[in-house]
């Protein structure tokens, strides 16, 4: 009798991230997945976004709908970027060079991790040859300043364009799985921006790991004025959840802000980002760019997070599943469907272009009966 061989149908990124756990380990899955403590904001942060309704216009002619935006000083293809996202190469052996083929064949930029498994020249080297993409350089406060300098001056010569200084992280949330696990980083790997070998990466848990790497003295007058004397790149906060904060990154010169809570893997209990984002719009009184990353899976969700103002969107895990998925191909999959869905939801909307994604576009799911508008 013969056996039904096809291929799954993949068609949206729940699609690819059902397809990849498949081919990832269980501790590689869970690293990657789970959030901190009773993952609250994980599932938030997906499912906030159900309650913003889409209002769309009629009869309007969308026949040359323009997607593009301009984000950190060049226009990219549709406002969505790659966050920077750790240990790539334990989803495929590609890694983040993948990674940067995909962004650059997108027309997108990408963020690079400290904890890449490459190093920052290999991976923006690595879209050279596919097209003209900007990379930021995610960075940790470290105890270790001389090596932090250093990390800034090769991302600075290797071409990268800002600095994502990740604020929420003075220590690592509570990673139950990483503990029941026994998560370390898999043999073989390194990471080579950190200038740590296999061998010295192997002898510590991750966490261990990270708190041996990570200052949690940082501060606002001291980090800022630092981070300003040593680059001419921008300087960017990743991790920002309220107006208090977006006003201090005003205050101290920072040339914008990413509303995040690192995935729902540090603080639980905090906001979902896209109900985050409009009080840090308000704030930054279009003074600097506000960015959002955090459960963005469909090009729908990308439409509601520009209209609450967002500049730009941001994606971590579907990357990851998509490399798990397909290497390189998988990547560019990913960033394909969201092309496409972002493209045909501002259509079907009555968008022409960016500008026109406004608070008007939305409205928000009442308990009590009608649609209540922004």
């Amino acid at each position: 009798m013969a056996t039904n061989s096809k291929s799954p149908m993949v068609l949206n990124v729940d699609d690819v991230q059902k397809e990849a756990n498949k081919k990832l380990d269980t501790v590689v899955s869970n690293f990657f997945n789970d959030g901190s403590t009773d993952q609250v904001t994980l599932r938030e942060n997906r499912t906030a976004f159900a309650k913003y309704r889409i209002r769309p216009r009629v009869l309007r002619d969308v026949s040359k709908t323009d997607t593009s935006v301009n984000v950190l000083g060049s226009r990219i293809a549709f406002p969505l970027c790659v966050s920077p996202a750790g240990l790539q190469a334990m989803a495929h052996p590609d890694g983040e060079l993948a990674t940067s083929r995909a962004c650059a064949r997108r027309g997108i930029h990408m963020g690079v991790s400290s904890f890449a498994n490459y190093s920052v020249e290999d991976i923006t080297q690595a879209s050279q040859k596919v097209g003209s993409i900007a990379h930021v350089m995610q960075l940790y406060t470290m105890k270790d300043r001389v090596l932090q300098e250093r990390m800034i001056k090769r991302a600075e010569a290797a071409g990268c364009v800002a600095i994502f200084l990740t604020a929420d992280s003075p220590v690592l949330g509570v990673r139950n799985n990483e503990w029941r696990d026994d998560f370390r980083t898999p043999a073989g790997l390194s990471f080579p921006i950190q200038e740590k070998t296999s061998e010295s990466i192997q002898a510590q848990t991750h966490d261990d790991g990270f708190t041996a790497f990570n200052s949690d003295a940082h501060s606002w007058a001291h980090d800022i004025p630092w981070l300003r004397s040593r680059t001419k790149m921008q300087i960017w906060i990743k991790g920002v959840l309220t107006a208090e904060d977006v006003m201090l990154a005003r205050q101290y010169g920072c040339d914008g802000v990413i509303v995040s809570n690192h995935g729902g893997r540090q603080l639980d209990g905090t906001p979902a980002t896209i109900d985050a984002l409009p009080e840090c719009v308000k704030a930054a009184e279009g003074k600097i760019p506000v960015h959002v990353d955090g459960g963005i899976r469909t090009g729908a969700d990308i439409f509601k997070a520009i209209a609450l103002g967002a500049e730009c969107c941001w994606i971590g895990r579907p990357m990851i599943w998509g490399l798990a998925l397909d290497g390189e191909k998988g990547a560019d999959k990913v960033l394909n469907i969201l092309y496409d869905e972002f493209k045909r939801c501002m259509q079907l909307a009555g968008c022409k272009d960016v500008s026109e994604m406004t608070t008007a576009s939305l409205g928000v799911v009442r308990s009590d009966g009608p649609l209540a508008r922004l």
